[in-house]
């Protein structure tokens, strides 16, 4: 069992739990030597995917539905037969979310849940866990929702972990250990780890800041539109 304490310790430090497969009982710790990051005011938001976030072909809506993302994302796909996400970690994360340190964004369309990613938030710092798509572009939509929203509540660091092609195309560099170690020291710098509760709550509320700026144009589930969203990433047109 992985305690929720450790776990954000570990985070603290740069090191992220992983599985060797879904049926697998034990986890081992990752602290990559090449770190992907994707850096917030570098976003690549074409015109294409800007065209798909305003006709809001997807409802997007932020922690409402957690243990769903999660799962979705354990699941095996054609490109992944199986996946690093066990029990063990599938739980941690679940308790991490009641503790409002982990959160998700969810793409929904005609009510069905096609997309979305999840991660852990500690003080600045957003370390995304995994995403999926059940159906094109929703993921990138996810994506862009989150970028939207660190932007707006002052965020610094987007950890994505480990590069790959989808994750390039959108913006996302590669760093080396000791460069993302400071900036994950910049981000902490105001952050206390002997309790949960009021960084969580802090961090939960740097998430909800467009909602704050735009309260008519949310929805009780937080849910904005892809208008509100290009605007946040700084497209004017």
């Amino acid at each position: 069992m992985l305690d929720p304490n450790m776990l954000l310790r570990a985070y603290a430090v740069g090191v992220f739990p992983m599985a060797d497969s879904r049926d697998a009982d034990e986890v081992f710790w990752v602290e990559p030597k090449m770190r992907a990051v994707l850096p917030l005011d570098g976003f690549q938001l074409s015109r294409s995917l800007a065209k798909t976030l305003k006709s809001d072909r997807f409802r997007v809506t932020r922690d409402t539905a957690f243990g769903e993302v999660v799962s979705a994302c354990a699941e095996a796909q054609p490109d992944r037969p199986d996946t690093w996400i066990n029990p063990a970690i599938e739980s941690a994360y679940g308790e991490l979310h009641r503790r409002q340190h982990a959160h998700s964004i969810e793409c929904w369309q005609d009510g069905k849940l096609v997309g979305g990613l999840y991660g852990v938030q500690l003080g600045r710092a957003f370390f995304g866990e995994s995403m999926f798509s059940r159906v094109s572009n929703a993921s990138k939509v996810a994506l862009a929702h989150l970028v939207a929203r660190m932007k707006t509540g002052g965020f610094a660091l987007l950890d994505c972990q480990f590069m790959t092609d989808h994750l390039a195309s959108l913006g996302a560099i590669e760093i080396s250990k000791d460069d993302y170690t400071s900036l994950l020291d910049a981000a902490l710098s105001s952050v206390g780890l002997s309790g949960t509760g009021s960084t969580g709550s802090a961090a939960g509320a740097g998430l909800a800041a467009l909602e704050r700026l735009f309260p008519d144009d949310a929805d009780e589930d937080g849910a904005l539109s892809g208008y509100v969203i290009s605007q946040a990433l700084g497209q004017t047109s």
